[in-house]
């Protein structure tokens, strides 16, 4: 049970940082807090070993290099909406037509487009805040030993990394892994793809294991 509790709050931790990552530029605290851990710098080996960030100081590195890189990733030369990916005329579809608002609605996640500085629900950065979500909430059922509650969420978990983040994501980090100009970002696509590939496979087997799936 210890394990399982452990594996949960890994998945928060990871969920928070790489929808972080994505949704909006990086800021001192958050590289601070990438630095003065040595598990999650371990995660970006090419973001740590970087002779830049050596030579300069953080405050120029965010304002010459990451904020650079994340507007041309996130801002200008990708396009990170799912909807983009998966509609035939390749239009972003941020109305209630889009199934990734359907299904938000239906959990009461709520996202608000101008805070969030997206111009749709279906943004990369929103989708594995939404995985976060659905993980606090797994966590809160398992510390409240609902098991019930725990087989819903991960059947929930499953079907949205399967119908909705693998099916256009990989696609997307492979280009920003491609376009990106300074380790840190090539080392968070990275990070979030495989990070994403073994959670499906984790929550599939959990759900073997706990719930009877499949």
């Amino acid at each position: 049970m210890d394990t399982m509790k452990n594996d949960i709050e890994n998945r928060i931790a990871l969920y928070a940082l790489i929808s972080r990552l994505m949704l909006i530029e990086v800021d001192m605290d958050l590289l601070e807090k990438i630095e003065s851990d040595e598990a999650l710098l371990s995660l970006f080996p090419n973001y740590r070993e970087w002779e830049k960030r050596n030579e300069l100081e953080t405050k120029e590195l965010i304002e010459k290099f990451y904020n650079v890189d994340f507007t041309n990733l996130f801002l200008m030369h990708l396009v990170p909406y799912e909807s983009f990916y998966t509609r035939d005329d390749q239009m972003i579809e941020s109305g209630g037509d889009n199934p990734v608002i359907e299904l938000y609605n239906e959990l009461d996640f709520r996202v608000e487009l101008a805070e969030a500085r997206v111009v749709s629900a279906d943004h990369i950065g929103i989708e594995l805040e939404f995985m976060y979500m659905l993980c606090v909430a797994l966590k809160k059922a398992f510390d409240a030993d609902d098991p019930e509650g725990v087989c819903e969420l991960l059947e929930v978990q499953r079907a949205f990394l399967k119908e909705h983040l693998l099916e256009w994501t990989p696609l997307f980090l492979i280009n920003m892994k491609r376009e990106s100009r300074t380790p840190l970002y090539h080392d968070a696509a990275e990070l979030a793809l495989e990070f994403m590939l073994s959670d499906f496979e984790y929550v599939t087997e959990q759900l073997a294991l706990n719930c009877g799936g499949e």
